[in-house]
């Protein structure tokens, strides 16, 4: 066992917010606006982010750094922990790290969950993820200010190492529990210093020998509700202040190893040269084309250079691909495409490429009867739209029923400082999720 933590209206349209800027500078709490924060749900939401907008916000950039397994990260846990314990909830960790916050008998069964992440991106925003599991905790105390009476447990979770920031593999936690990722695999993780996960879960004060497929535990949930921040504009051009999630998009990581031949960048001449650079440059700008020619997206986000000095040409560039599309065969001709143009550059250019697939999830339809039971909850004219992001509840979708509701974002920023979303957007959210977690838990 771990031992360092133990123990109806709110969807329905609304003008949209004049775009503006993230909330103040890194996005911590969001930005008041009439008639916000009004009801039990609305009030506590209100109080809570505030208390957690600090935790591992950094003070040059704005942005977050809740990576897991570190201070940040123990800070977020222990709020997490201190809300459940104020409510009178059952808190536990499972085997792989993963919080939870039970309110009914969690060997019962047939439980409604909710919850999201709380770890971030690299300089992230505010909202990915917090607001899921803030909104959660906001739900509940909306629920029993309305005297609800559920008939089924009900519990909130934190899922552990959702960004992948540190390891480079997203949604950790869930993934384990699911049985996506195996002990083996999770133990070969290591972060850019060399410290591995379970080393980092250990010097945590939480047991690796314990990680693993916990089937017993998902069992129990008869259906998985994950509120999120939309990453995208659909919600804010539609006008509407909820959404909810049809499908996540099929998406990958691919590590592109550029081998090249390390040399003084003043005495060698260009002819001579075996620079990977150059190739990693060319594959860069091979990545928008194909994504641009097929509707889809494809990004490199994060380069490893080798020896990394400004006068000496690299003798490694490692880079890291995500791709994005709506659907399977678009985002096989995307990848394909941008490794046949990376390896006819490392040819011309002398170099040795290989190429890994470091993490892959397929097209998640989510639910069809538990999305269409949230739109009939909500009053059946929510809007129901497809995202490129990956969630924990994508991953849990192959165990568990799962749906999504997503709170507008007017500017569409996300992983950024910048993220924003008005607080009575937020209230609404709250309002819906508990609308939803009402219907679900009292039938």
């Amino acid at each position: 066992m771990p031992t360092g933590d133990t123990g109806a209206g709110a969807a329905s349209r609304g003008t949209a917010p004049d775009a503006r800027p993230a909330a103040p500078v890194g996005g911590g709490s969001p930005e008041p606006s009439a008639g916000a924060g009004r009801g039990p749900g609305g009030a506590s939401f209100h109080g809570m982010w505030n208390e957690l907008a600090p935790i591992g916000r950094h003070a040059d950039s704005g942005g977050y750094r809740r990576y897991a397994w570190t201070a940040a990260d123990a800070d977020c846990r222990a709020w997490f922990r201190g809300q459940a314990e104020s409510r009178g909830l059952a808190y536990e960790v499972d085997r792989n790290g993963n919080q939870w916050a039970w309110l009914g008998d969690p060997l019962a069964g047939d439980a409604v969950v909710t919850g999201s992440h709380l770890d971030s991106v690299p300089d992230g925003g505010a909202f990915d993820g917090p607001l899921g599991v803030v909104s959660s905790f906001a739900a509940l105390d909306e629920l029993r200010a309305r005297g609800t009476a559920l008939t089924r447990p009900l519990a909130i979770t934190n899922f552990g190492d959702e960004e992948g920031a540190r390891f480079g593999l997203a949604c950790v936690g869930s993934r384990l529990a699911a049985g996506q990722l195996t002990k083996e695999k999770a133990y070969a993780l290591r972060d850019a210093d060399g410290v591995s996960l379970p080393q980092a879960m250990e010097a945590a004060g939480y047991d690796p020998d314990s990680i693993g497929a916990d089937p017993e535990r998902l069992s129990r949930i008869g259906a998985f509700v994950e509120l999120h921040v939309e990453q995208g504009r659909a919600l804010d051009l539609s006008g509407d202040r909820v959404g909810i999630a049809s499908a996540i998009w099929p998406h990958g990581r691919w590590r592109f190893d550029f081998h090249g031949e390390a040399n003084h960048a003043g005495t060698t001449r260009l002819v001579d040269r075996r620079d990977p650079m150059l190739t990693y440059a060319e594959t860069v700008l091979a990545a928008r084309r194909e994504a641009a020619l097929a509707g889809a997206v494809a990004t490199f986000g994060k380069i490893s250079v080798e020896p990394n000095g400004v006068n000496a040409i690299p003798s490694l560039v490692r880079g890291w691909l995500d791709s994005r599309a709506a659907d399977q065969a678009t985002l096989d001709t995307v990848v394909t495409a941008v490794e046949k143009a990376a390896r006819e550059h490392a040819d011309r250019d002398g170099i040795d490429l290989n190429v890994v697939r470091e993490s892959f999830t397929p097209v998640v339809e989510f639910e069809h009867a538990l999305r269409d039971e949230l739109n009939r909850i909500l009053g059946g004219s929510v809007p129901v739209l497809g995202t490129g992001a990956g969630h924990d509840a994508g991953i849990l979708s192959a165990s568990v029923p799962t749906a999504m509701l997503f709170v507008r974002n007017p500017t569409g920023v996300s992983h950024s400082p910048r993220e924003f979303a008005a607080e009575d957007d937020c209230v609404a959210g709250v309002l819906a999720l508990a609308d939803v977690l009402e219907g679900l838990a009292c039938r």
